[in-house]
């Protein structure tokens, strides 16, 4: 093997490689698709590719090379051991119709052996079996190209046909070097395998190249023997080329008349194979990453291995998430980012990391990437903002849903308390099902219908309510409903000190999911007294007031701040809910009687989605709890 080379050599090798081969250098296409609604986000470099792939002509030409950086939010489960991550970069090369295997083949031989310096008796390749019940026959084209590339650096090649992994995990590998799969492993279309693809839908044989680390035995828990598809981590695949070479007919398989390549080769597993080196948080754009939880939580890496990879693999990602644009929400790519970030921070609380940790990060990354991602450098602060405010956001329902878990899962986790975790504390079905295979509680394998069918009576009473079928502007009396209620007294009180005295309430409409508040003003609020609003109640929420209350005579009440709603008819005595404390500091004070939870700690963090006109002089306000 060549001398120490990192991820950036190896992206410029490779990008360089293929451009002295008449390949155009493509940029990047964004982490989360911008024309692409069947897919949350960008998982190979062929994905922004496909329309030319399948017949459109590419501007930039025929022959294309780049580095995609791509995420696969099925992997998040898997995070903890040595070489998978959710965030990677994929290099790809693709042909439209200019060449094919006789040229893909070698080229990729070549630069792996020639400039990477891989050992060739290392690597081990794979083809196409065949699938005979559809006329398509075993791609002994690319077994044969194997074989005199592997014989032409002095090194046996005989070929395998190991079939299906069961298969392969029985008879073992003996002194092969290439290897024949079925359709689950060598056959690539957007439907899977032939049986899958619809009449014209086009697909081919993959063939991948797996590196070997001798260092690492064979478990015996994925079969009696090892062989390249085999799952205890002795071999790890580190390009695939796919050929698309047919197209489904009514009757079967035909030859497509301009036959494509696809390549892609994650970049990381590549560093892990230069550097032999079978961990791959120990290459150069990780380990730093690694180091920064070290010093944060003040353990080793060594002692803490699957938590820190956790985080490392998370924080990377959604610091590239937050750099395409993606903020954290409660909806589609935004939810996988806050459930990414909130598990890094729960695996950081794991390891004593009780602040700082999403922020703390931020530099790590944007160091191991500055070169290559210059943007990063340059938008440090506003990705570590987003950052911060997530941070701060869950830290304060974490300990609470933390407490709560092992309360409400003592005797198990089921559905109904997944719900309640998350309806009342916001603490994540995910992180709640992963709380208890940590701490060893039994989890009721139907807890996500019975989750699913909590969170959808919910839904059902939020649209009754929208449609107004509800009394006192309350749809309910849920969890999500009395935060949203209590939050209206922070809303008023706020609404009252940015925009005077005047303001008083004139109308509420609270569901599960959001709070409609009108209230008298003449005029239009500025996007400048909506973020003060918005500041104001979040300032509030993160003091943590108790909501106390009390019954005491009307003029009392008003006589000491208490504040109600416009048209409201009040008897001889009346209910005051202080957010604080009514003898002492307080923020607010309301005539209410509605229910509210015991402190505003337990809220969440407040936003306007929407501010308009309701009638004559008086303006509505829609707004969430997240």
């Amino acid at each position: 093997m060549l001398g120490p080379m990192d991820t950036g050599e190896i992206r410029a090798r490779y990008l360089n490689f293929f451009a002295a081969r008449g390949h155009a250098i493509i940029p990047r296409a964004p982490i989360v698709p911008r024309e692409d609604p069947t897919t949350l986000f960008t998982g190979s470099g062929m994905q922004p590719l496909l329309p030319y792939l399948l017949g459109t002509s590419h501007p930039a030409g025929d022959r294309l090379v780049n580095s995609q950086t791509s995420f696969r939010a099925e992997d998040i489960d898997e995070i903890g051991d040595n070489r998978h991550t959710t965030f990677f970069e994929m290099l790809g090369n693709w042909s439209l119709g200019s060449y094919f295997k006789a040229e893909q083949l070698p080229w990729l031989f070549t630069f792996l052996v020639d400039e990477l310096g891989l050992d060739p008796s290392r690597l081990y390749a794979t083809a196409f079996g065949g699938a005979p019940q559809y006329g398509i026959p075993r791609d002994d084209e690319s077994a044969r190209l194997w074989v005199g590339l592997f014989e032409g650096r002095g090194i046996p090649a005989p070929v395998a046909d190991l079939g299906s992994m069961q298969r392969a995990a029985e008879l073992g590998m003996g002194d092969a070097r290439v290897f024949f799969y079925d359709e689950t492993k060598s056959w690539w279309s957007r439907a899977g395998a032939p049986q899958s693809m619809p009449v014209g839908e086009p697909g081919g044989p993959d063939s991948e190249v797996f590196f070997e680390f001798p260092q690492i035995p064979h478990d015996p828990a994925f079969g009696p023997y090892c062989h390249p598809h085999c799952d205890c981590g002795r071999f790890l695949e580190i390009g695939n080329s796919v050929f698309m070479q047919y197209l489904r007919t009514d009757t079967g398989f035909t030859q497509l008349p301009r036959q494509n390549v696809d390549f892609g080769g994650g970049l990381e597993r590549m560093a892990m194979a230069v550097a032999d080196n079978p961990d791959v948080f120990l290459i150069d754009v990780l380990s730093p990453i690694v180091a920064g939880i070290e010093d944060l939580a003040g353990v080793t890496y060594a002692e803490h291995q699957a938590p820190m990879r956790i985080i490392a693999d998370h924080v990377r990602a959604v610091v590239f998430f937050a750099l395409d644009g993606l903020v954290p929400s409660n909806t589609a790519q935004g939810y996988v980012m806050r459930r990414l970030a909130r598990r890094a921070i729960r695996q950081g609380h794991l390891l004593g990391i009780e602040d700082g940790l999403l922020t703390g990060l931020v530099d790590s990354v944007v160091g191991a990437y500055k070169e290559a991602f210059p943007e990063l450098a340059e938008q440090r602060d506003r990705i570590a903002s987003i950052l911060a405010g997530e941070e701060l956001l869950f830290r304060r329902t974490l300990s609470r849903g933390v407490r709560e878990f092992g309360r409400l899962a003592r005797n198990g986790l089921t559905g109904d308390g997944v719900f309640v975790l998350f309806d009342t504390y916001r603490f994540p079905p995910e992180l709640s099902v992963e709380e208890a295979r940590r701490t060893g509680v039994p989890v009721d394998p139907a807890w996500p219908g019975r989750y699913d069918q909590l969170m959808s009576e919910q839904r059902e009473r939020s649209r009754t309510a929208a449609a107004g079928m509800f009394k006192g502007g309350l749809a309910d009396h849920s969890a999500s409903t009395t935060r949203l209620h209590t939050a209206t007294h922070l809303v008023h009180q706020a609404l009252r000190t940015v925009l005077g005295p005047h303001v008083v309430q004139r109308g509420s409409n609270i569901t599960p999911e959001r709070l409609r508040f009108d209230f008298s003003h003449p005029s239009k609020l500025t996007p400048e007294q909506i973020a003060e609003v918005e500041r104001i109640v979040n300032e509030n929420i993160a003091r943590d007031w108790p909501m106390t209350w009390r019954e005491v005579p009307t003029d009392q009440a008003f006589a000491e701040g208490a504040i109600g709603a416009f048209g409201d008819k009040y008897g001889e005595t009346v209910k005051v809910y202080t957010a604080g404390d009514p003898d002492g500091v307080w923020y607010s004070k309301e005539i209410c009687g509605g229910p509210h939870v015991e402190r505003t700690g337990s809220l969440g963090h407040f936003r306007i989605t929407k501010e308009e006109s309701s009638s004559a002089g008086v303006r509505r306000i829609r707004a969430v709890l997240e």
